[in-house]
């Protein structure tokens, strides 16, 4: 298996902790999506997208439908999309994904949980070259599939790496390549269970336990933020 399945498997992966922190961040991303691309998740790609993950991440039907009713709604207030760069303590390269109706808010949220933990922020694009930001989309496994052949042909979609288990593959292509991807795993029948952007880093840092507690403590308090979509480190 290539690195960046070997990296998924293996890192400490979070879940959202409460419901309702699921919802608001599903919320945003269906407001960001019928914003930009219409409440026709037929018409719309990105809406589509959402609601498969939504669906995946046991959010109920209903509050989908609601969440998208809601969006269409022109009184509907507009979220953003920002990214924040910053490092931790003992050289942790941290970037935090967020969707927000108030940048100035987010950013001094963001800038205090760094400085309160002994970290600082940094600037746009500063980390850019700790990561690889790559397109990942989990499929149910076909009964019968050779992937290398699956591989080989989705090379010429922007895929890089295949890996999988015994329900599942895994697919990792070129985040500009996410268009592709989908629209040849929509049109060639495969179930798509999640599909995602991940930045992946190019070298983990090891810590000591009591080391790895802060930065741990310094992550619940990003995800615990209502503004924060998804956060992303170089800890290994």
């Amino acid at each position: 298996m290539g690195r960046a399945f070997e990296f998924r498997k293996t890192r400490k992966m979070k879940r959202w902790g409460q419901m309702a922190k699921t919802f608001t961040k599903y919320f945003r991303e269906i407001v960001i999506a019928v914003k930009e691309g219409g409440p026709d998740p037929d018409m719309n790609s990105k809406l589509r997208t959402i609601i498969q993950n939504a669906k995946a991440d046991n959010v109920p039907k209903d509050n989908i439908e609601r969440a998208i009713k809601k969006a269409s709604n022109k009184d509907q207030e507009d979220y953003k999309e920002v990214v924040y760069e910053g490092y931790a303590p003992h050289g942790i390269a941290i970037v935090v994904e967020c969707a927000t109706d108030n940048t100035t808010r987010t950013v001094a949220n963001v800038r205090s949980y760094f400085n309160k933990s002994g970290g600082s922020l940094g600037t746009t694009g500063s980390l850019d070259f700790l990561f690889d930001r790559k397109a990942v989309f989990k499929v149910a496994k076909p009964e019968a599939v050779d992937l290398e052949e699956l591989e080989l042909t989705l090379i010429d979609y922007g895929v890089d790496e295949v890996g999988a288990d015994e329900e599942e593959l895994v697919i990792y292509g070129t985040f500009e390549s996410f268009g592709k991807i989908q629209q040849y795993l929509e049109e060639n029948g495969f179930e798509i269970i999640n599909a995602t952007t991940e930045r992946i880093p190019v070298d983990t840092k090891s810590l000591e336990p009591t080391q790895e507690e802060e930065i741990e403590k310094l992550l619940t308090k990003f995800e615990e933020d209502d503004d924060v979509q998804n956060v992303f480190h170089n800890m290994g």
